[in-house]
């Protein structure tokens, strides 16, 4: 149960312009201020965008839109580059407003990353994705990308509803270069970045965490491959050592059983797919994605821009919902702390 203690102030980053982030967002911030009473949305984009619906009166004095404006009109499925410093600008006073404290937390819309490199010169190299740009409007040099969803009753035999959440050691690589990145420095933190967040914001107080291998059958004994004897075992044990609950490395087509969903809070992947194929099966389309190893609190949706669907009336706004839910309960998580 959630222990309210003062209103919860978000912020929404409504994402690409061209997709269903506009109104996507604006649909779960009504929706969830309507079964919230004791919190605040404020819209970040091109008012255009976003004042597309009648607001209810009873969330009217609880939803703003703060305008920042686009630099070209908008035709809905049709990405142009011109409005790509849009995006970061939305993004940019999202985490402002979250390190200032105007916002207890940011939730963000999907944004498309090839147009954003198409259209933003930067001096950083590629634009990869969300979270290595929060990470570096924040100043951390390692952050972790956690997918969260909640496996209902019965489903693989579970006795009660469990989250499922999935946390990656390497996020938007191409896969050939997975086995070169990955060193027991890099496993060693992610796993301690973990371990802290699930207690910190999410009140867990001893979380239980399986990590998975990078090879088949967890390279067996060496034979495919040697990544789990040089680093991944021994930044596992090294966590060990450090009072962390954790074990592994597991093959990563076994990691995910049925037994291990009563018991373990939160799963460590190598890599992308490692991770996220599994958790797309299971997760209904209601993930949602949570950035870990930051100063201020950011969930997301756990899918793309649909830009073959924008502006056509058929975008689902449940994972955008779920995304709100969690940010706001990891906010009064993290007040509660304060007491």
């Amino acid at each position: 149960m959630i222990q309210q203690l003062a209103p919860v102030n978000l912020v929404i980053s409504s994402g690409e312009p061209a997709g269903v982030g506009p109104e996507i967002s604006i649909a779960a911030a009504i929706a969830f201020l309507q079964e919230q009473s004791t919190s605040a949305i404020t819209l970040l984009g091109d008012p255009s965008l976003l004042l597309v619906v009648d607001i209810p009166k009873e969330v009217s004095t609880r939803l703003r839109v703060e305008s920042i404006p686009l630099a070209v009109p908008v035709v809905a499925g049709q990405l142009n580059p011109a409005n790509a410093q849009y995006v970061l600008n939305i993004l940019d006073a999202a985490v402002k407003g979250c390190l200032d404290g105007r916002f207890d937390a940011m939730v963000t819309a999907p944004i498309q990353k090839s147009v954003i490199n198409e259209g933003v010169t930067s001096s950083d190299g590629l634009f990869t994705g969300h979270t290595e740009y929060l990470a570096q409007l924040c100043h951390q040099e390692h952050v972790v990308m956690m997918l969260c969803a909640t496996l209902p009753t019965g489903f693989l035999g579970l006795q009660k509803s469990r989250e499922l959440r999935v946390a990656l050691v390497t996020t938007h690589l191409p896969l050939a270069e997975v086995p070169g990145t990955l060193n027991y420095q890099h496993i060693l933190e992610t796993i301690q970045i973990v371990d802290r967040d699930l207690r910190a914001k999410f009140g867990i107080a001893k979380p239980v965490i399986r990590v998975a291998g990078l090879n088949p059958h967890a390279g067996e004994s060496g034979y495919l491959g040697r990544e789990e004897i040089d680093v991944i075992a021994p930044a596992i044990q090294a966590a060990k050592d450090l009072g962390i609950e954790v074990s592994g490395p597991y093959p990563g087509d076994t990691m995910f059983d049925a037994k291990a969903l009563n018991v373990v809070d939160a799963f460590i992947a190598m890599y992308h797919d490692q991770g996220l194929a599994p958790f797309k099966f299971v997760s209904f389309g209601g993930g949602v994605n949570v950035t870990l190893g930051l100063p201020i609190i950011r969930t997301s949706v756990d899918h793309g821009t649909a830009l073959d669907i924008a502006g056509k009336g058929l975008a689902e706004s449940g994972s955008m919902l779920e995304a709100l839910r969690l940010a706001y309960q990891l906010a009064v998580n993290m007040k509660n702390l304060k007491i």
